[in-house]
């Protein structure tokens, strides 16, 4: 929903202006085919979407790579996703570049997404009794954009008891918001591929409040994440966890809820979704409802899915055929210089 508003958004401001851009993406698997999907075939945008390559899942992969429309390109980088997000950073730091392109970006570092995710949290609470009842959710977290909207819903006005960050093995949000630590110490690789991020841009903005809306003191603080991490103070621990919960969930426990969820409720979930459902479900309080943002369909996953229920998820019938659709993709290195090149190079034929 926030990404095809905001490619209506684009289409329509860049329709009075007359102008063309360039939007640049990085993602973990979900953002990137949200993105092509919203804008292929608009008049006025090129879209480049980098992905790890060889680190999404098959559907994930030819959601990006089978549009057939000329203004959108899936990049595959060597890396991982943070290698991908931190060049997306580097061609907008890049100020030569981002100008003689018009450099755009649409992944949850455009505040634009961030504000209309905000919309999901006022439709959920306000359809189990809000304002006149509190409401608690649970995100499954890697980039901390969807979650950092409901922070950005919570300061509205919206009664949210408790907002609760749920990670996977990769769970740099859940021991940073446990011990006050911010230390990437490597990606491992999930079955919930679009979580598997060390380095959250959002979590920026969460911290930029937490510090009193101090640019200088978080600016500080990326410093020293490029030599390897930072401690967060006590104030600003402070304020952090009285805005979040979290949690943390294994592989196992990720598949243990897959099949469980199926067998009790009738829900098939993705693995993203089991991982917030099973920190829902340790971290609830009865006596406030809890509800569990779904972030993928569970056919986006089928081996994992498949393994942990025994049912293969069929895909919706429009996109039946995915897997019989023409890839088209071009493998590229974790070069900023290369990337630059490539994507000048598509723009100008």
């Amino acid at each position: 929903f926030a990404m095809q508003l905001i490619g209506q958004l684009f289409q329509a401001a860049l329709g009075r202006s007359g102008e063309r851009v360039t939007i640049v993406g990085a993602t973990s698997g979900d953002t990137g085919s949200a993105a092509i999907e919203a804008f292929r075939g608009l008049d006025a945008v090129d879209v480049f979407i980098l992905y790890p390559n060889g680190r999404v899942s098959e559907v994930q992969r030819r959601q990006m790579t089978t549009p057939i429309e000329a203004n959108v390109h899936a990049l595959a980088i060597d890396g991982h996703f943070d290698d991908a997000q931190a060049r997306v950073k580097d061609m907008f730091n890049d100020f030569d570049f981002r100008d003689g392109v018009r450099l755009a970006g649409v992944n949850s570092i455009n505040w634009a997404r961030v504000l209309a995710q905000v919309v999901y949290y006022f439709t959920a609470a306000v359809s189990l009794g809000a304002p006149d009842r509190k409401v608690s959710f649970t995100v499954p977290t890697g980039n901390f954009g969807d979650i950092f909207a409901g922070y950005i819903a919570k300061r509205m006005g919206l009664p949210i008891d408790r907002l609760v960050v749920a990670t996977n093995h990769n769970d740099i949000l859940h021991r940073c918001l446990s011990g006050g630590e911010y230390r990437p110490d490597g990606v491992i690789p999930s079955i919930s591929p679009s979580m598997d991020i060390q380095v959250s841009s959002n979590f920026e903005r969460a911290l930029f409040y937490a510090y009193n809306q101090d640019g200088a003191a978080v600016a500080q603080l990326m410093d020293e994440l490029k030599a390897g991490g930072f401690s967060v103070s006590q104030g600003a621990m402070q304020a952090l966890r009285e805005a979040f919960d979290s949690g943390r969930c294994g592989e196992d426990e990720t598949a243990a809820t897959i099949g469980r969820t199926l067998k009790t409720t009738g829900e098939l979930l993705c693995p993203h979704t089991a991982v917030g459902v099973h920190v829902a479900e340790a971290l609830r309080d009865p006596s406030v409802p809890m509800i569990t943002l779904a972030t993928a369909h569970p056919a986006k996953f089928p081996d994992a899915v498949e393994a942990a229920t025994g049912v293969r998820p069929p895909l919706p019938p429009r996109m039946a055929d995915l897997y019989d659709r023409p890839e088209r993709v071009t493998r590229i290195g974790n070069d900023l210089a290369a990337i630059e090149s490539l994507i000048r190079e598509r723009i100008a034929n």
